[in-house]
Protein backbone atom coordinates (compact mmCIF):
# COMPACT_ATOMS: atom_id res chain seq x y z
CA UNK A 1 0.00 0.00 0.00
CA UNK A 2 1.27 3.55 -0.97
CA UNK A 3 2.26 5.86 1.68
CA UNK A 4 0.54 8.96 1.54
CA UNK A 5 2.61 12.08 0.19
CA UNK A 6 4.32 14.74 1.90
CA UNK A 7 1.02 17.03 1.67
CA UNK A 8 3.41 20.14 2.36
CA UNK A 9 4.64 19.58 -0.91
CA UNK A 10 1.49 19.23 -3.22
CA UNK A 11 -0.27 22.10 -4.12
CA UNK A 12 -4.19 22.15 -4.76
CA UNK A 13 -4.46 21.11 -8.01
CA UNK A 14 -2.37 17.73 -7.47
CA UNK A 15 -4.05 17.16 -4.12
CA UNK A 16 -6.94 16.84 -6.23
CA UNK A 17 -5.69 14.87 -8.93
CA UNK A 18 -4.64 12.20 -6.11
CA UNK A 19 -8.27 12.23 -4.82
CA UNK A 20 -9.67 11.78 -8.35
CA UNK A 21 -7.28 8.77 -8.50
CA UNK A 22 -8.33 6.85 -5.28
CA UNK A 23 -11.47 7.52 -6.29
CA UNK A 24 -11.39 6.22 -9.39
CA UNK A 25 -9.46 3.26 -8.24
CA UNK A 26 -12.05 2.41 -5.24
CA UNK A 27 -14.87 2.41 -7.66
CA UNK A 28 -13.02 0.26 -10.44
CA UNK A 29 -12.22 -2.40 -7.22
CA UNK A 30 -15.56 -2.24 -6.03
CA UNK A 31 -17.22 -2.92 -9.10
CA UNK A 32 -15.00 -5.93 -9.67
CA UNK A 33 -16.39 -6.70 -5.77
CA UNK A 34 -19.95 -6.85 -7.18
CA UNK A 35 -19.24 -9.00 -10.19
CA UNK A 36 -17.23 -11.56 -7.97
CA UNK A 37 -20.30 -11.80 -5.11
CA UNK A 38 -22.60 -12.23 -8.13
CA UNK A 39 -20.55 -15.65 -9.26
CA UNK A 40 -19.96 -16.72 -6.38
CA UNK A 41 -24.09 -16.18 -5.73
CA UNK A 42 -24.43 -18.18 -9.34
CA UNK A 43 -21.89 -21.21 -8.28
CA UNK A 44 -23.70 -21.54 -5.15
CA UNK A 45 -27.39 -21.75 -6.38
CA UNK A 46 -25.68 -24.21 -9.06
CA UNK A 47 -24.30 -26.35 -5.75
CA UNK A 48 -27.47 -26.31 -3.55
CA UNK A 49 -29.33 -27.10 -6.67
CA UNK A 50 -27.42 -30.17 -7.85
CA UNK A 51 -27.22 -31.77 -4.05
CA UNK A 52 -30.73 -31.34 -3.97
CA UNK A 53 -31.82 -33.34 -6.67
CA UNK A 54 -28.84 -35.88 -5.98
CA UNK A 55 -31.08 -36.40 -2.37
CA UNK A 56 -33.80 -37.12 -4.49
CA UNK A 57 -35.69 -33.80 -3.39
CA UNK A 58 -39.30 -33.11 -4.26
CA UNK A 59 -38.52 -29.60 -5.08
CA UNK A 60 -35.85 -28.47 -7.43
CA UNK A 61 -34.28 -24.91 -6.87
CA UNK A 62 -34.90 -23.21 -10.28
CA UNK A 63 -31.94 -20.95 -10.97
CA UNK A 64 -32.50 -18.73 -13.99
CA UNK A 65 -28.42 -17.94 -14.74
CA UNK A 66 -30.09 -15.06 -17.58
CA UNK A 67 -32.60 -13.55 -14.85
CA UNK A 68 -29.17 -13.66 -12.44
CA UNK A 69 -26.57 -12.11 -15.34
CA UNK A 70 -29.17 -9.52 -15.41
CA UNK A 71 -29.53 -8.18 -12.08
CA UNK A 72 -25.74 -8.21 -12.16
CA UNK A 73 -25.55 -6.27 -15.49
CA UNK A 74 -27.50 -3.85 -13.80
CA UNK A 75 -24.84 -1.39 -13.48
CA UNK A 76 -22.13 -1.00 -15.17
CA UNK A 77 -18.88 -0.72 -14.41
CA UNK A 78 -17.31 3.05 -13.78
CA UNK A 79 -16.96 5.14 -16.49
CA UNK A 80 -13.25 4.62 -17.93
CA UNK A 81 -12.81 1.33 -16.76
CA UNK A 82 -13.52 -0.57 -20.39
CA UNK A 83 -10.22 1.83 -21.43
CA UNK A 84 -8.39 1.01 -19.50
CA UNK A 85 -5.79 -1.58 -20.66
CA UNK A 86 -4.91 -3.20 -17.42
CA UNK A 87 -8.30 -3.97 -16.77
Amino acid sequence: MDVLPDFSTLDDEELRRLIDEHVREEEEISYRRRLLHGRIDILRAELVDRIKRRHGGDETLAVDIDRLTEILAHKGPPPGLLDDPEA
